[in-house]
């Protein structure tokens, strides 16, 4: 079940970031997290499976860009490569598609995950070393959409 984000969310969601670090994010980025979560949630969204929240990930939008931007994907590692990350990416793509004034969806990740984008039919736009903290490169992606749906 995929439904929007409310506060008392919070705490389980550092607790989903703690289990995802060192593996996809530096110990650093809890503190970026939890700011985004309090200052600056647009669109996000929970995965819950068995009671439980297995993922998370948002949309911020830049609408003087005519860009929607994909943020903090997050699976609980006993749910990884079972389709939730795609389901929720999929999910997103079609909230922003609702949206016609949105052109193209950008997401930022690293090395260690672009190619789940790729297959997600993103394409790389630039990458930059060490950008999250050493050792976590930027990956910045990009989606051109159309005005037809998904």
């Amino acid at each position: 079940m995929i439904r929007p984000y409310h506060a008392q969310d919070k705490q389980q969601l550092l607790a989903l970031l703690s289990l995802n670090t060192p593996r996809f994010f530096a110990p650093s980025e809890a503190a970026d997290f939890a700011d985004y979560l309090n200052s600056h949630v647009e669109g996000y969204f929970i995965v819950e499976a068995a009671e439980q929240i297995v993922g998370c990930g948002g949309i911020n939008y830049f609408p003087e860009e005519a860009t929607a931007r994909l943020s903090w994907d997050i699976i609980h590692p006993d749910y990884q490569a079972q389709g939730i990350g795609r389901e929720l990416t999929f999910y997103r793509i079609r909230e922003i598609k609702k949206n016609p004034t949105i052109k193209m969806i950008l997401v930022r990740t690293t090395q260690l995950v672009y190619r789940f984008y790729e297959k997600m039919g993103f394409t790389l736009e630039k990458t930059e070393k060490d950008f999250w903290a050493p050792g976590f490169d930027l990956y910045q992606m990009k989606m051109q959409l159309t005005n037809t749906s998904e």
